[in-house]
């Protein structure tokens, strides 16, 4: 399994919900470029995020049948770490050297053990690098 970026929750949540035009163009950007090259990737945490989100969340607005579209035509496609205890326990070393959440350690250890080299999030510090990985916040302005 290799992908060149890892894509985190908060982009699947702008491409939901339109409130901020900008930032639903530059995720629906990201998103459209990932599945057209399958050069991208989210992990099982991703998934789970996203639609906990999407359905209890009210600016967010998703109902079963719309969730279930995003979930078989988005979220499955781009889907490729799963849990395993490999990663769990790169996630609690990522925590203890970083001092991130451990919910952002395990988006780290994802997107390295799917050995990609940038991970787009808002969450962590842009241009912080972890082993090969750059973070990249793509709705800097």
């Amino acid at each position: 399994m290799s992908a060149d970026s890892f894509i985190d929750t908060n982009v699947f949540l702008y491409n939901i919900d339109d409130s901020d035009p900008i930032k639903h163009a530059i995720a629906s950007g990201i998103i459209h470029t990932a599945l057209e090259t399958g050069q991208s990737c989210i992990s099982y945490q991703v998934v789970q995020e996203c639609l906990n989100a999407g359905l209890s969340k009210a600016h967010i607005p998703l109902d079963h049948q719309m969730a279930d579209r995003y979930l078989h035509n988005i979220l499955i496609p781009l889907w490729k770490v799963s849990p395993n205890p490999i990663l769990y326990q790169r996630g609690l070393d990522i925590q203890s050297r970083y001092r991130f959440s451990f919910y952002d350690s395990l988006i780290v250890a994802a997107a390295l053990e799917a050995g990609c080299k940038m991970l787009y999030s808002e969450d962590l510090q842009h241009g912080q690098r972890i082993e090969q990985l750059t973070i990249h916040n793509p709705f800097m302005e």
